[in-house]
């Protein structure tokens, strides 16, 4: 198993020998024009004046993710491959058919490119009566559906595009021209809002740039940006003499490195569409890109990890199993780091001494305005704290709050809580990641920039950092003070919870700091040794909104 919860692996195309020359970034006036066209549209959006037909108020409106790309017979990439990932992330996908290839675990045997009148025509027949969220793309065979796509998004804007820019198949067969990467950058790249190349790809994009290093990636990253597309993730697992797989993510400010060791499979096939379409799907589900990169790369690890051994057809490029085990048919919402601002963690001999039960305590801390729960029952039995977790669980989906459980990663698959708070001495990150899956919320307690950077590299998606005041719910916990809280925050690159002797008197001055991934405090006896915990929620949610008023 990997030791990074990051799985960067070889996409399943290739790009023709790259005789392009680099072209630079498009003008600002069409930029300008694609964006004025997206905020239009989101406006009239949130302003409730687009025009939908009435609907029964208890229907439910999906997650909807629309690709645009080529399809294969034997059922490992393409619009296959994007339906099946969609589907196991929990979102609906419709289908804009491009080209139909036969195909299977051999190669591509024929391509018969679909007329771009009916590939208008299958446009708008999806977008004009169900918008999607996100518009993912995938094999684009000529410039005119190249230029057909982008008007048809200029007429019906979406929240988010999502460009794989599928050039070559895994058995080497040309799927698009040296005229079709001309269109790329000056039409469809600049209106994306993420490109999702590998190397071969990346090196075409740029004109023929060899790409042998990280730094070779980071620098196509850079330049591919430059182009228009406001994030780039450059695939790496083709990276020559390279033990670890190393993907480069660009948002245009900052560079992110996503290591991990290699699974070596040859059911590969579909992972550059699989990786793409995830990213749509959590994207359309509401996350934000850094977060959708993450889970998309965590999902693509555990299809990969799943399918190493299957044997499907008889070629060397097998396909995966996208369902595995994410069969699950409860719907849990993306983590937001501001869900960390008002954290309550229970305690079991405060509960014992005002004589209430966990369920109650949570209960009550919800009612009072708490917007994420963590259960810390150290003098519970097994089978209590289970039934009790999976009560809370019950209590918790019905306000949106998510539930962890400290420690007890067992309580947490059991329970199906939304996932766990780990301590240094506790079970790694990474381990619990590959326990508890890609989509599940895993924190972890930092008391120094050393413990932030590691839970960042082991796929933790907040820290914990304190203590920051004496505390008496943990014996010998050394205090870090407000300096060491603030140095903690700003060399962590996840989202930060103060931990350790918070409340009423102490609330403000943690959240003055003036570090923006500081989102929130983690509260125990200000609010649990208290004879009523809704009231003391409230008062401390009040003391939190001011002091909040106050840095603004």
């Amino acid at each position: 198993m990997a030791h990074l919860c990051f799985q960067v692996l070889s996409t399943s195309f290739f790009t023709p020998k790259p005789q392009i020359p680099v072209l630079l970034s498009p003008g600002a006036a069409c930029i300008k024009s694609i964006h004025q066209y997206r905020y239009l549209y989101l406006k009239a959006m949130q302003d409730d004046k687009f025009s939908t037909p009435p609907c029964d108020e208890s229907k439910v409106r999906v997650p909807h993710v629309l690709t645009v790309a080529g399809s294969d017979s034997g059922g490992g990439a393409g619009i296959q491959a994007d339906i099946k990932a969609c589907a196991a992330r929990g979102v609906y996908c419709s289908t804009v058919i491009t080209a139909v290839t036969a195909q299977n675990t051999v190669g591509v045997q024929g391509v018969n490119i679909v007329p771009e009148d009916f590939v208008a025509e299958q446009l708008r027949s999806v977008l004009s009566d169900m918008p999607p969220n996100v518009v993912k793309t995938g094999m684009l065979p000529s410039t005119g559906i190249v230029k057909t796509l982008c008007q048809s998004l200029k007429e019906f804007p979406v929240q988010a595009l999502v460009v794989d820019p599928v050039m070559v198949s895994t058995s080497g067969h040309t799927l698009a021209g040296p005229s079709i990467l001309d269109s790329f950058r000056e039409e469809l790249l600049p209106m994306a809002d993420i490109v999702t190349p590998n190397l071969k790809e990346a090196s075409a994009l740029l004109g023929g740039v060899p790409l042998e290093t990280i730094a070779d990636m980071r620098s196509a990253a850079k330049a591919i940006h430059d182009i228009g597309p406001r994030n780039v993730l450059v695939n790496g697992g083709d990276l020559p003499a390279s033990l670890d797989a190393v993907d480069v993510f660009y948002d245009g400010n900052d560079f992110y490195e996503f290591h991990s060791s290699r699974i070596m499979t040859p059911n590969t096939h579909g992972t550059g569409c699989t990786l793409a379409s995830t990213v749509a799907a959590e994207l359309a589900k509401g996350s934000q890109m850094l977060s959708a990169v993450k889970v998309a790369k965590r999902y693509v690890e555990a299809v990969l990890s799943y399918s190493k051994n299957i044997a499907i057809g008889g070629g060397c490029q097998g396909p995966m199993d996208h369902l595995l085990k994410l069969k699950s048919n409860v719907e849990r919402r993306p983590f937001d780091p501001c869900d960390l601002f008002l954290y309550a963690v229970t305690d079991s001999r405060m509960n014992k001494k005002w004589g209430r039960s966990i369920v109650d305590a949570v209960k009550a801390a919800i009612e009072g305005g708490a917007s994420i729960i963590q259960l810390r029952e150290k003098e519970v039995e097994t089978g209590d704290f289970l039934e009790a977790a999976k009560a809370c669980l019950k209590i918790c989906r019905v306000h949106g709050v998510p539930l962890l459980i400290n420690d007890r990663i067992d309580v947490a698959l059991a329970s199906d809580a939304d996932g766990v708070h780990i301590g240094q001495s506790d079970m790694p990150a990474h381990v619990a990641r590959a326990l508890l899956g890609p989509d599940k919320i895993i924190g972890v307690s930092c008391k120094t920039p050393e413990h932030a950077q590691q839970a960042w590299i082991d796929g933790a998606d907040y820290i914990g950092s304190g203590g920051v005041y004496p505390t008496n719910t943990k014996e010998n916990n050394k205090t870090i003070g407000l300096d060491g809280l603030k140095t903690v925050c700003v060399s962590s690159k996840l989202p930060v919870v103060a931990i350790g002797g918070i409340g009423m008197s102490n609330a403000q001055a943690v959240m003055r700091l003036g570090v923006p991934n500081l989102k929130g405090v983690a509260v125990v006896s200000a609010l649990f040794d208290r004879e009523c915990v809704m009231t003391e929620t409230r008062k401390l949610l009040e003391v939190l909104k001011e002091s909040t008023k106050i840095a603004k």
